[in-house]
């Protein structure tokens, strides 16, 4: 029989072509972002071609160290040295035992005195589903509280959940009914008047909801929030805010379950994002960074809850040695070398230098976040202000930005209402010259995108190539 030899050419351009040939037409990262990664260390990647880029992306906030870090690859070394089993279904073993261990160390001390955790499937989303699971059966009800411009993960219930139209389109009509909630967003509040005043009034329209007799709510099975929304456009919300929602779900007998796949490990500037607030929830949703960069997601819930009967939630890859012992040894660095704390210093003198950015580039419409999780709101000046005078959303901008980010070097992705936020979630490891070098970066993308924007906008033509040109925006020491 004869048969055909497969491509072997080695070339960035060659991969990225057979890349586009083979795989399916989901792929995003892939097609905003058309390099070949082959070297990383730290924050720097570099590609195929031998350009090195700052990683502010870190797998979408996974890389809480960055990547090969030492005491993640001594930890993996050690697992595969010792020839300890690698897949052991729900099975104690010393590397799961010492994962929860130095997790249980972390979370806040009223909350892991009584806790429970359940090991998922090996996404974050898995752990949304397994958290929306245990509520409706520990309750004995259905529905859910989420909120506008959530997002949880791309399987059923997480889609749902999430507040993104475009995604959840193909699973309208299924599942349990999720009632939208306002999210504190000042700058575009939904009611007009922003600030701690628009934080309130949300507040305010979830008790009425609940309250009223004639609201046309039942009490749900559980609220969803994220201490911080990540997709959503890197939006924090206030601590008040958050503890009136904590409040509120008591007083009505509704678990709280709060997301903190991106904004755990120190991501925020406190090691969990409830820390900011102080509250306590009743399932917290882990992934992302626990696994020390492999794939690990679990809940950690209140004892109360655990209702499942043997084997009424199972998986067969939420034994993960590898991760659970890359995770360990990153919980473990992160706490004891003070990463959260470099993460709130360093994130606000960012935000500052953020801020002089928006004074001086008019596309520049607002710069927030909480830590090393930080955005960048583009905006068309040339469009009508809305009554808090926020303009119109940019997103053909925004992803212009991206990419001359990327031929300087500097690795971002988009989110946001309106794909229109440059997101940076940068490994909590970055130097101050590396930061440095990450602003002046995206400083010289910014200006040069909105002066090719200025160029382009009053030649049509050039305009709609320019578009056919620029990838569409999701709808999520120096290099």
């Amino acid at each position: 029989m004869s048969t055909t030899a497969l491509p072997t050419s080695t070339s960035a351009s060659a991969i990225l072509g057979r890349q586009a040939a083979r795989e399916s037409a989901a792929r995003t990262y892939a097609r905003s972002l058309p390099i070949v990664p082959v070297r990383a260390r730290g924050m720097t990647v570099e590609g195929a071609d031998g350009q090195r880029y700052l990683d502010c992306l870190a797998g979408a906030g996974t890389l809480a160290l960055g990547h090969n870090h030492p005491v993640v690859l001594e930890a993996i070394r050690s697992v595969l040295d010792s020839e300890a089993p690698l897949h052991v279904l729900d099975m104690a073993t010393p590397v799961k035992d010492e994962f929860t261990t130095a997790l249980f160390e972390t979370l806040p001390p009223a909350f892991a005195r009584n806790a429970r955790i359940q090991f998922c499937g090996p996404a974050g989303t898995d752990a949304v589903e397994a958290a929306l699971k245990l509520v409706r059966l520990a309750t004995g009800r259905d529905g859910l509280l989420a909120f506008v411009g959530g997002y949880h993960g791309q399987t059923a219930g997480a889609l749902a959940a999430s507040g993104d139209t475009a995604v959840r389109a193909a699973l309208e009509g299924g599942g349990a009914t999720v009632t939208r909630l306002p999210y504190p967003y000042a700058y575009r509040c939904p009611f007009g008047v922003g600030g701690p005043a628009g934080a309130r009034l949300g507040t305010r329209w979830t008790r009425s909801l609940l309250e009223d007799p004639k609201g046309g709510v039942d009490r749900p099975a559980g609220m969803l929030v994220e201490v911080v929304q990540g997709e959503g456009g890197v939006i924090a919300a206030p601590d008040e805010w958050l503890v009136e929602q904590r409040e509120l779900t008591a007083r009505h007998g509704i678990p709280l379950i709060v997301d903190e796949v991106q904004t755990g490990v120190g991501r925020t500037g406190a090691f969990w994002g409830v820390g900011h607030s102080g509250i306590e929830p009743d399932v917290m949703v882990v992934s992302k960074a626990i696994g020390g960069s492999l794939p690990l997601a679990a809940i950690v819930y209140r004892s109360e809850l655990d209702v499942w009967a043997p084997g009424a939630h199972a998986g067969t890859f939420r034994g993960n040695q590898l991760a659970m012992a890359a995770g360990a040894a990153t919980l473990r660095f992160v706490r004891e070398q003070g990463l959260s704390q470099r993460a709130a210093e360093l994130g606000t003198r960012m935000l500052a230098r953020l801020r002089g950015m928006q004074r001086e580039l008019p596309a520049v419409g607002d710069v927030r976040g909480r830590g090393l999780m930080l955005g960048v709101e583009l905006v068309d000046r040339t469009g009508t202000p809305d009554e808090l005078g926020a303009y119109p959303a940019a997103p053909e901008l925004a992803s212009a930005v991206r990419a001359e980010a990327l031929r300087r070097g500097l690795i971002v992705e988009l989110g946001g209402r309106y794909g229109s936020v440059v997101r940076l979630l940068p490994p909590l490891t970055m130097t101050d010259e590396q930061a440095e070098a990450v602003l002046e970066r995206l400083a010289e993308s910014v200006a040069a995108a909105s002066r090719e924007a200025t160029a382009l906008s009053g030649a049509p033509a050039a305009l709609d190539r320019h578009r056919q040109l620029v990838p569409a925006a999701r709808s999520g020491g120096a290099a």
